[in-house]
């Protein structure tokens, strides 16, 4: 067996919440330290694991494979695909800026905030890594005391509500996660004999009736509809997103909402095939309406973290969108907005919360004539700003474009209408943006101070990649499309579902035959 790659991506953050947990309180410089070097470590393993990923392999890679309860059938089985690739990389990524983004506003009890932030990073990376389901609800349910300690010990004003509603909304969808996974195991036990949670065995067994495979897509669907958050389940999102502190906020738009998204294609896909395609048209119907209603509420809001936490329902309206196309290119361009929406909401609520050190308020309303004052963070947020309305050029738009692509291939209505998206998010981020930034500035606005340094290390790197993959989206797409060309095999190879790209091409191959026998029939006559 060679280096555990995937093993090291979990344990090394893990360690260093136990390093730091251990040291005097009083040492802050030693954590933020130990903080930088374990999320460093991290990231450049993470960037170890996407040099050496093998392009164009649909099955998954680097597996880590053993025995964790042999008595349940519980094993401790890691691998990554193209779908997940570049989950664990943007999550390897955003912890080490996160941390640096914390490096002003964190000032008390410096040790906790560090050891709880590299914890939550090691659960995010168990729930993009795990491939046996025991394990991934393990890791699943570890993310909610990170998460709630974080928001509960450096969130704004209303923490301990915000807190509370997350490990609520969250803590009832893994119920209903835990129950159907444990009646999963034990079906394919009374049909086989043989226990086990590894999710790719189960996806290989046939034995489940309609009825059932129904019921337990629902029962996972209850976790990941919550975490996606797909409407109605997104009221916790807003809230959550508004107290928690900065970088508890980029991390929640970056990585912890596409959890659900993740769980659809890995897990609910595989394991109940003829269910995916019998609900999809209610899917589809929920993505329309979430991206409609996250639009038309962020144009409301006069709070601007709240205004950017509405945009990530209506982004991830577009995510299930794609999803549910169940098409290739759908799924590619629901796995690339995933990989991108981290890196312009994440940029956005970064200086979101540098705005709020500075004014002490997040309301538009306060707010005016920041460009004149502060022209360097109005145009990282400008940049910001477009590139999270998917302007093209940036990342956003490829996202977007393809998933529209797919419904549009799946069901033409459901694309029109998600397609008045689009047009909406230029509405709810131009409108606030002219009432901050635009006019005479006055009051403590006059007063600010532009971005240092620090702060744009933090920002440009996003803005930057979200520039290079919206004008180069090759090498990204490169390693999501054999996955997402895997899971919709599956559901031709298991159901009565043809693709509709699969029927483009057949229908474009008879036309061509066609045409090539009527030329052979001309001239034979012509002879």
């Amino acid at each position: 067996m060679g280096f555990p790659l995937l093993l090291a991506i979990i344990v090394t953050p893990l360690v260093g919440a136990v390093v730091v947990a251990l040291l005097p309180a009083a040492r802050t410089e030693v954590a933020k330290a130990l903080g930088y070097a374990f999320t460093g470590a991290t990231a450049g393993l993470c960037g170890y694991l996407l040099w050496h990923f093998q392009t164009g392999d649909r099955g998954f890679q680097f597996v880590y494979d053993q025995p964790w309860i042999p008595g349940l059938g519980v094993r401790f089985t890691l691998g990554v695909d193209g779908i997940s690739l570049f989950m664990v990389v943007v999550t390897g990524l955003l912890f080490p800026l996160g941390l640096l983004a914390s490096e002003k506003y964190i000032t008390h009890r410096v040790k906790a905030y560090v050891a709880w932030f590299l914890l939550l990073e090691t659960a995010i990376m168990g729930i993009f890594l795990t491939l046996d389901l025991i394990a991934f609800f393990v890791f699943w349910e570890l993310l909610l005391v990170p998460m709630y300690f974080l928001i509960l010990g450096w969130g704004s004003a209303r923490r301990k509500y915000a807190a509370m509603k997350f490990f609520i909304y969250t803590g009832l969808g893994s119920a209903f996660l835990l129950a159907s996974t444990l009646v999963l195991g034990f079906l394919h036990q009374a049909d086989t004999g043989v226990l086990t949670f590894d999710f790719r065995t189960l996806a290989d067994w046939n034995g489940l009736t309609g009825t059932a495979e129904v019921l337990l897509f629902v029962g996972f669907m209850a976790a990941f509809a919550i975490k996606a958050p797909l409407f109605p389940f997104h009221t916790w999102l807003p809230d959550v997103h508004t107290e928690a502190p900065t970088a508890g906020s980029v991390v929640l738009a970056g990585v912890i909402i596409k959890m659900g998204a993740y769980g659809f294609v890995r897990f609910s896909f595989e394991l109940f095939p003829q269910a995916s395609v019998d609900l999809a048209p209610i899917l589809l119907v929920l993505a329309v309406i979430g991206i409609i209603y996250g639009a038309v509420v962020a144009a409301m809001q006069t709070d601007l973290k709240r205004v950017i936490a509405y945009s990530s329902v209506a982004h991830m309206g577009f995510v299930i969108l794609g999803i549910f196309s169940l098409t290739v290119i759908g799924i590619d361009g629901a796995v690339f907005t995933m990989v991108s929406h981290p890196l312009t909401t994440g940029a956005l609520f970064l200086l979101v919360g540098m705005i709020y050190e500075r004014l002490h308020t997040r309301e538009i309303g306060e707010m005016g004539g920041m460009w004149n004052v502060a022209p360097v963070l109005t145009g990282l947020f400008i940049a910001a700003m477009f590139a999270g309305i998917g302007l093209p050029g940036f990342s956003g738009f490829v996202g977007e474009f393809l998933s529209l692509a797919g419904a549009f291939l799946y069901e033409r209505p459901f694309a029109i209408v998600a397609a008045l998206g689009v047009i909406f998010a230029a509405v709810y981020m131009l409108w606030p943006f002219k009432r901050a930034f635009a006019g005479r500035a006055s009051g403590s606005v006059a007063r600010m101070k532009d971005l240092d340094q620090r702060e744009i290390l933090v920002v440009v790197p996003l803005l930057a990649l979200s520039l290079f993959l919206g004008l180069y989206p090759k090498p990204v797409l490169d390693r999501i499309e054999p996955a997402a060309d895997r899971a919709v095999r599956n559901f031709e190879r298991k159901t009565d579902y043809r693709s509709p790209e699969e029927s483009r091409d057949r229908r474009d191959t008879e036309r061509r035959v066609e045409r090539e026998q009527r030329r052979a029939e001309a001239r034979e006559g012509e002879q």
